[in-house]
């Protein structure tokens, strides 16, 4: 890409006001303008001329820049189809941006996303992260790594370790090794939220630690232990999944399981055991 490009901050404020752009919260539309931390983004994410990058929810496009700049080749898409016309406007000095706009979890992706092994890189509101992971895990196309803007507290709860694991903690685990590589305060955005931010990390393992075969019941079974968190895993399972105790108990049994611990103290090959069994 041209390095005479000018990456300067965009004037958020400005765009909004000629597109006149109406911010939705239900999408979670707070636009990171820190340049510091839109430069870090692509660092951490170790973008390289011959990376091809999956951008979810570009906003008005203050990441994408940096990303075509770095990057082979872009896709962004983007749920939101008022935004649009900006984000064409903004990104008009880059030759190797496609926009698509529709929902990430709905679209067919592009083919250029089948040519070799893609980022993706998203600021997206936490209740999607998991179904964001296991759509892109689904598609025959995977990613070798993503890059995840979301809220701080979010991103600590996908790195639990077992005694203190989630269900959004085993949705992401199950698929990749995620940390935390750093945290945005809330005044690096426009609007600020009031909350926070991290930067995760996810890198991808080849294959889920869960067999593909089994991947739905793994989420059935999770779900269900999840359900009723402060009971025993036998009674929640039980409930959760219309079965008897004693069958749970038998289960267990089978696995090696105690089945009076609790769902949020089994590992990722625990629920293996259970599954299996």
């Amino acid at each position: 890409m041209d390095s005479a490009v000018n990456l300067s901050s965009l004037p958020i404020k400005a765009i909004l006001k000629k597109y006149d752009i109406q911010l939705k919260k239900s999408l979670g539309q707070n636009f990171l303008t820190d340049n510091h931390a839109l430069q870090a983004i692509v660092h951490v994410a170790g973008i390289t001329s011959e990376d091809i990058v999956l951008e979810i929810g570009p906003g008005i496009g203050s990441l994408t820049r940096h990303i075509a700049a770095a990057a082979k080749k872009v896709v962004a898409v983007e749920l939101d189809a008022s935004l649009m016309p900006a984000l064409r406007d903004v990104l008009s000095p880059f030759s190797n941006v496609e926009l698509i706009h529709g929902d990430i979890l709905k679209v067919d992706l592009p083919a250029s996303l089948q040519e070799s092994p893609y980022l993706i890189v998203a600021n997206i509101p936490y209740y999607i992260t998991s179904a964001v992971i296991r759509r892109s895990l689904e598609n025959t196309a995977k990613p070798k790594k993503m890059i995840l803007t979301i809220q701080k507290e979010v991103a600590r709860r996908i790195c639990q370790k077992p005694g203190d694991m989630s269900l959004l903690a085993l949705s992401v685990q199950v698929y990749g090794q995620p940390k935390v590589q750093f945290d945005i305060p809330a005044g690096a955005f426009y609007p600020a939220p009031t909350v926070d931010s991290s930067v995760l990390s996810i890198d991808l393992y080849d294959q889920p630690l869960i067999p593909p075969v089994d991947l739905d019941k793994f989420f059935q079974w999770i779900k269900a232990g999840f359900s009723q968190k402060r009971k025993k895993l036998r009674n929640s399972l039980s409930a959760g999944l219309n079965l008897p105790t004693t069958a749970i108990e038998e289960v267990f049994t089978r696995a090696d399981l105690d089945p009076q611990r609790r769902a949020e103290t089994l590992s990722i090959e625990e629920w293996k055991n259970l599954i299996q069994a």
